[in-house]
C-alpha cells in the first residue's frame, strides 16, 4: 500500500536527534561520581561522644579496662557498708550515687532520716565522697520537712572515709602474704 503524502525520511529531524542525542551524552561525561558518606552516629547530648556500639570497635573495647568502675571501688563498697543500715532505694554504680528510703530509729519514731551518698573522685581523698542527709519530723499524722543535717553528713562522710581506709589496708596486708 502506497501513501502518497507521507515522508519516511526526513533528513532535517535525523540530524536534530542525532545532535541533542550527542550533546545530552556529552554533557554525561563531566559528571564525576560522588563518593558515599557513611552515616554517622547521633551524638549524645549529654557526653559529646558518639551513641551506641560499633560492630567493628568490639575488639578494641575488649583490650581496654572496661570492667573498671567509675568511681573509686574502695569508697563505693565503704559507702554501702556505712548505708547498709538503711534500707537501699536507688543505687547507680557508674553515677557513683547511693540514695536511700526514709528510715525510722526505734529510739526517737517521731524523725526518720533519708541519705544520698555520692562517690565522686577516682582517688581515695576526703572530697570524693559526698553526703546529703534529709530529715523529717512527725507532726500529727504528716512528716514535715526539717532540712539537711550537715553535721550528721559530715560525721558519715568521715566513717565512709575511714571504712574505704580499712578496706585498703586489709587489701595491702593481702597483697603482701
Amino acid at each position: 500500500m502506497f501513501l502518497p503524502n507521507v515522508k519516511f525520511y526526513q533528513p532535517r529531524g535525523m540530524l536534530l536527534i542525532l545532535l541533542s542525542t550527542t550533546m545530552l551524552l556529552s554533557s554525561c561525561s563531566g559528571v564525576k561520581p560522588v563518593p558515599v558518606e557513611e552515616p554517622t552516629r547521633q551524638i549524645s547530648v549529654i557526653t559529646g561522644k558518639p551513641q551506641g556500639t560499633n560492630v567493628l570497635d568490639l575488639d578494641e573495647k575488649t583490650t581496654k579496662n572496661v570492667s573498671s568502675l567509675p568511681v573509686n571501688a574502695l569508697l563505693w563498697r565503704a559507702a554501702l557498708d556505712v548505708a547498709s543500715f538503711v534500707p537501699l532505694d536507688d543505687v547507680d554504680t557508674f553515677g557513683g550515687t547511693i540514695l536511700t528510703e526514709w528510715h525510722q530509729s526505734t529510739k526517737n519514731a517521731d524523725e526518720r532520716l533519708k541519705l544520698a551518698i555520692f562517690v565522686i573522685g577516682l582517688e581515695l581523698r576526703s572530697d570524693a565522697v559526698k553526703v546529703q542527709t534529709y530529715t523529717q519530723k512527725k507532726l500529727d499524722n504528716d512528716w514535715v520537712d526539717n532540712g539537711r543535717d550537715d553535721a550528721l553528713a559530715r560525721k558519715l562522710e568521715d566513717l565512709i572515709l575511714t571504712r574505704a581506709r580499712e578496706l585498703r589496708a586489709a587489701l595491702v596486708s593481702e597483697t603482701k602474704q
